[in-house]
């Protein structure tokens, strides 16, 4: 009888194992789904080139908050990535039951990069607080996926205790850092806090995504 137990559950563990394999093979292959956030950084002027890295490789959607709208051209945005800013939140929702933005682009999304992430958008995810689209997100978002952020701001910035503090803060709740590069800033001076080029952004994102799924395909076959 003992026998007779184990050889029902082998059987029934490798039915199982042969559905989800039928199901793996049978579900279509879909580009990754990467949402892009800007928040108020003179980097920001790069926020189109990142959108047309990304938009060449995966599906893209991307938010801007109201002070990066100040940099950011919006005609050299690719024709298929949709912007939303925080004038979007509520604008879809009428009544109990309606979709909710941020909750929705948290469940669209496979992974997120805020490139750049000013100091201030730092301070506010590190201190918990969701007053825009943007840090609304973050707040709902299942860190069971891949958020990654790439700062940018003044070298005395950057050196700031503060930034310290704060990075830790987000480095404990699973957020990976992209760190800033030493140049010449927007302000004239010179030091480390200049955001990483977008291809630097893209390049980093998608080995991750890809090294992962080698390794998701690795356990299970």
């Amino acid at each position: 009888m003992e026998m007779l137990r184990d050889d029902n559950q082998w059987i029934s563990s490798s039915m199982a194992k042969r559905e989800r394999e039928v199901h793996t093979k049978a579900e279509p292959s879909r580009k990754p789904r990467i949402l892009l956030a800007a928040s108020g950084s003179v980097a920001a002027i790069k926020f189109a080139n990142l959108c047309h890295c990304f938009s060449e490789w995966a599906e893209v959607k991307a938010i801007a908050t109201k002070a990066s709208l100040h940099f950011i051209d919006k005609a050299a945005l690719p024709k298929d990535v949709v912007l939303y800013t925080d004038e979007d939140e509520w604008s879809i929702w009428s009544k109990i039951g309606d979709n909710v933005l941020h909750i929705e682009l948290r469940r669209w999304a496979d992974v997120m990069i805020i490139a750049p992430l000013s100091a201030n958008t730092l301070g506010k995810i590190a201190g918990g607080l969701c007053d825009n689209l943007l840090t609304c997100v973050v707040r709902a978002w299942d860190y069971e996926k891949p958020l990654f952020v790439a700062p940018a701001m003044n070298t005395f910035m950057w050196t700031n205790p503060f930034t310290e503090r704060h990075l830790m803060g987000i480095d404990e709740i699973g957020i990976t850092l992209i760190p800033p590069v030493s140049k010449r800033l927007a302000c004239g001076d010179y030091g480390n806090g200049a955001m990483a080029e977008p291809s630097v952004i893209y390049s980093t994102v998608r080995l991750f995504l890809e090294s992962r799924n080698q390794q998701g395909d690795r356990k299970t076959s």
